[in-house]
């Protein structure tokens, strides 16, 4: 009795073997040595090289966040989109790795190019208050302020500097899947409006640093009101830094057309249209800057997009309209009298 060996070599699955067996690459009776090679090769081919495929898609990372922490992924892809970039906005190839792990829909985000251009310049410039603190305050105290899944400290870190994350328990639980505490660098789950977290930081002593990017505008003005205090009351002094919203991107109206056309279910709850207002919600608080994104420092326009780029440069007055209802706002928290100031005089404020 003679036994039949048939192998055929698979180049990419049943249409391939489809193919090989039209062709006539198949190896029986003859060749059986031949045969049994190459059905080894097929059987290593499906095992070794098909299945870790279909198991690394398989084993994307799930998420699972509430409305507001889901906004935390259009910063993500932002900077992951701008990393891929010749010159882009910020270089972030730890942004790239996560995004590709993580089994989301972010193609909502990716046809519509301007907005996550505009989170990645919004970034930026809080990038660079951020290394002004550094470069007068090196061993100061830096406090992410709904962290997300941020990489500041990756990016810019001094190797001197304190760094705390906070964020809510389940953007933190997403957070740790990528990060881990380091001995500068704590990851700290709680709400911006509980105290809890506040004592690790006042341990760690000041000047500090509160940046608040994309985060205090989605509570009603009462919240961010007192979150602001409590900061101010155990750290005076700080630097604190937030995104600020006019009134009128913050109605209902605004905001359920806004939740469409991002494909998001949470939308800002507060806006402000003057930032000087927050001066009064504590004693010595100072506003030291008040910028658009007509106002970016000419190394984040080099990078802008070509039309908002040709507009800041060339046409600044048209920039500032089309921007006068996003603000950057740098204050100082309460505390003495002579904090030092911010780098540029504080932007006028359409």
């Amino acid at each position: 009795m003679r036994v039949m060996i048939v192998g055929v070599v698979d180049h990419g699955g049943a249409a391939a073997t489809a193919t090989a067996l039209h062709q006539g690459l198949v190896y029986s009776g003859t060749y059986p040595c031949v045969a049994a090679i190459l059905f080894a090769i097929d059987i290593h081919y499906h095992y070794y090289r098909h299945e870790p495929m279909a198991q690394e898609k398989n084993s994307k990372q799930t998420v699972d966040l509430g409305a507001v922490q889901e906004t935390l992924l259009i910063p993500l892809v932002s900077r992951a989109e701008e990393t891929k970039k010749t010159h882009g906005l910020v270089h972030d190839p730890r942004a790239v790795e996560i995004v590709e792990s993580l089994d989301y829909d972010f193609d909502k985000w990716r046809k519509s190019p301007m907005i996550l251009a505009g989170a990645c310049v919004r970034t930026r410039m809080f990038d660079r208050i951020t290394e002004r603190f550094l470069a007068e305050h090196p061993t100061g105290t830096i406090v992410e302020i709904g962290c997300g899944l941020n990489t500041r400290f990756e990016r810019l870190d001094n190797g001197k500097a304190t760094w705390f994350d906070l964020d809510l328990p389940d953007s933190i639980a997403l957070r740790r899947r990528y990060f881990e505490d380091q001995p500068r660098r704590t990851m700290l789950a709680g709400s911006v409006l509980d105290d809890e977290w506040l004592e690790p930081v006042a341990a760690a002593g000041g000047p500090y640093l509160f940046l608040s990017e994309a985060v205090l505008v989605y509570l009603e003005e009462a919240l961010v009101r007192q979150a602001i205090t409590q900061i101010a009351t155990r750290c005076p002094d700080a630097w604190f830094v937030t995104d600020l919203a006019a009134k009128k991107l913050a109605t209902p109206d605004y905001a359920a057309k806004s939740r469409d056309r991002m494909g998001i279910k949470a939308w800002f709850a507060w806006g402000c249209d003057d930032p000087r207002a927050l001066e009064g919600w504590h004693p010595g608080t100072e506003l030291l800057s008040a910028e658009t994104f007509s106002d970016a420092h000419d190394d984040i326009v080099g990078r802008m997009p070509t039309l908002f780029r040709v507009l800041t440069r060339y046409a600044r007055w048209i920039a500032r309209i089309m921007t006068r209802n996003y603000v950057i706002a740098h204050y100082r928290l309460g505390g003495p009298t002579g904090a030092p100031a911010g780098e540029d005089e504080p932007a006028a404020v359409a």
